[in-house]
């Protein structure tokens, strides 16, 4: 079997780490140093190691226990690592990074382009997450049609399909449900209920830079309460919120 070449950054990280187990750096019940330690050392954002420690959690090399730390659970037999089930996946925080990109660019050309019958099936998606949220129901369905019927809004059948690619790939990829599982509430959701409300109401006054601004806005929210709500590190250890790769649009507030 070929040596696995990485491609993506938290591919290199988790590379360098699996190396570190074999070569006898930890035996197996040692916890790692934290994130913040682990981002210094290689300078990389914590969103990459992050990232890279949930590739060794895929192969069952290590045990997140949040609140606590990463923990060895096996120590791999060789030391390049091979093809596996994540080896050509993008991370969760790289696809957040380019749904922001794409969807604020998507919200501000909807802007110019909404119909009334667009604003009806954007008020059904927020109302049926409204539903979904108010039962207890974990899916995402009311979310993903919500950012489709913008999408739907620029009356152009490709952006529409390059959403819902980057919507399926999501829904496929082992690493963000292996994210998403380290994530004991759903109270974060409101907060994006209501960022959805001002994206609708940019789209309901045909706004662009509104639309852009708030969908852009969304898009960081979401990824800084994933971020949070997933954080693995001892709540003890003394560090801090660390940069994660901000995508800075033009005449969008941070």
């Amino acid at each position: 079997m070929k040596p696995f070449e990485p491609k993506r950054p938290y591919q290199e990280i988790g590379l360098i780490l699996r190396n570190e187990l074999s070569d006898g750096q930890y035996k197996v019940g040692d916890r790692l140093p934290p994130e913040r330690d682990i981002a210094e050392r290689l300078d990389v954002s914590r969103t990459v190691v992050r990232e890279a420690i949930i590739m060794l959690e895929l192969e069952n090399l290590v045990e997140v226990k949040k609140g606590s730390g990463v923990y060895i659970l096996n120590i791999p037999s060789v030391s390049n690592l091979h093809d596996n089930q994540v080896s050509d996946e993008a991370g969760p925080f790289e696809m957040l990074q380019a749904r922001q990109l794409l969807e604020s660019n998507i919200a501000e050309f909807a802007a110019t382009q909404v119909t009334p019958s667009d604003i009806v099936k954007m008020r059904a998606a927020l109302e049926l997450e409204r539903s979904e949220l108010s039962c207890g129901i974990t899916g995402y369905s009311g979310d993903e049609e919500f950012h489709m019927s913008i999408a739907a809004a620029t009356q152009n059948s490709v952006l529409v399909d390059m959403l819902k690619q980057s919507w399926d790939r999501r829904e496929q990829s082992p690493m963000w449900k292996k994210l998403h599982s380290r994530i004991s509430t759903q109270d974060y959701r409101d907060e994006w209920l209501d960022d959805h409300a001002r994206i609708l109401a940019a789209m309901q006054r045909k706004d662009p830079i509104a639309a852009k601004s708030a969908m852009w806005q969304h898009l960081e929210n979401v990824k800084q309460r994933l971020i949070e709500l997933s954080d693995i590190d001892d709540p003890n250890f003394d560090g801090y919120l660390f940069s994660s790769n901000p995508v800075v649009i033009m005449g969008c507030d941070q």
